[in-house]
């Protein structure tokens, strides 16, 4: 539903003046929120600028289509709400791509744009705190945390509110299987868990729940990843496929956290086992490579796999291709650079949000 804005003028001083200072009808709002860290710089000198901006031009009247629940966590094609999940998810990355076309142009378009499919979401949504189903929220964090200050404070309160509520709500159903081992509890399951719970308390820039997610991340590398650098999923899969599934959140979270200085880079801490992130990255590099293949899901224990080998879904049998790690490797790279290298040859240019952000 289309939302009253001030005219395109009012709107435009508006903006300049959030780059100075917060809107100064919502000074109490926005002055009472933590400044948020965020690694993500957008610069007009990005080598990504150019085409990210075309792009969001392309979506500028895309509307939103927000759905009170979603769900795609274990169907196939046309089984359920999973095609309208779909459709309804393809709004998170316009609108971080907005968010970014912001924050490279100033151009109030982009922010009301945000600003409208902020509002749409945070209002409808209702987190089932099912992480597969809620691991691309993760986009509209980035969203909300490019554009904070600049938000109407209506927005920017229902933002907070929604943030809060998914980040208790994580921390709540993980304080109830505490000290469980079943495969959900530890598996990738548990690592989009950790993802959501440090975005959402970095958004926040809330120090304690941050401080919270940094031992989920502690317990999570112990329990999953192994000290020869293989990780939990991969035994239970057979899949590289599931090992990138896996590390992607965990490397995500490390990205949020690491301007706060909690926990040092992520990165680089090892579990009392011997188990680090970074050397699980360091055991896929072979494969990532090329200089090892393996073939996907020949072993795996989990039917759903098969099942959905039989109807032909992408990805879920033959060689895995490692092409499909680059996000992974260029995001790793931006906490430690010796992945530079293998993100280069994965991908010359990695997807615009992550070039936009990162690559001045």
């Amino acid at each position: 539903m289309s939302r009253a804005f001030p005219g395109t003028t009012a709107w435009a001083l508006g903006i300049c003046a959030t780059l100075i200072i917060p809107f100064s009808s919502a000074a109490s709002t926005v002055a009472a929120s933590p400044q948020i860290m965020n690694l993500c710089q957008p610069a007009a000198t990005s080598p990504s600028a150019k085409q990210l901006l075309a792009a969001a031009k392309r979506h500028l009247d895309d509307g939103t289509h927000a759905l009170p629940h979603l769900h795609t966590e274990g169907t196939l094609p046309n089984q359920g709400i999973r095609e309208q999940s779909i459709a309804a998810e393809k709004d998170w990355p316009v609108l971080r791509q907005a968010a970014l076309a912001w924050r490279l142009s100033a151009d109030p378009q982009y922010l009301r744009q945000v600003d409208e499919g902020l509002a749409n979401w945070t209002r409808t949504y209702q987190p089932d705190f099912n992480p597969i189903d809620e691991t691309n929220i993760d986009q509209l964090i980035d969203a909300y945390t490019l554009t904070a200050t600049a938000l109407r404070p209506e927005t920017q309160e229902a933002s907070r509110a929604f943030l809060r509520q998914l980040g208790n709500g994580y921390l709540a159903q993980i304080r109830q299987f505490h000290g469980s081992k079943s495969s959900k509890n530890i598996n990738n399951w548990q690592s989009h868990r950790v993802k959501l719970v440090t975005m959402a308390a970095a958004a926040l820039a809330d120090r304690a729940m941050l401080e919270q997610a940094f031992q989920l991340f502690q317990q999570q590398v112990a329990d999953n990843l192994l000290p020869d650098g293989s990780v939990f999923d991969f035994r239970e899969r057979d899949a590289l496929h599931y090992v990138v599934y896996d590390l992607e959140p965990l490397v995500q979270a490390a990205l949020a956290a690491r301007p706060y200085g909690i926990g040092g880079n992520w990165l680089a801490y090892t579990a009392p086992t011997g188990a680090a992130l970074g050397r699980s990255l360091d055991w896929l590099t072979p494969y990532a490579s090329g200089q090892r293949s393996h073939q996907e899901f020949v072993h795996t224990s989990v039917k759903f796999d098969r099942d959905r080998a039989n109807v032909g879904e992408a990805g879920y049998s033959g060689a895995w291709e490692p092409k499909s790690s680059n996000k992974l490797y260029w995001l790793a790279a931006q906490l430690d650079a010796r992945y530079l290298p293998l993100a280069r040859q994965l991908a010359p240019n990695p997807q615009d949000w992550i070039g936009a952000c990162y690559l001045k």
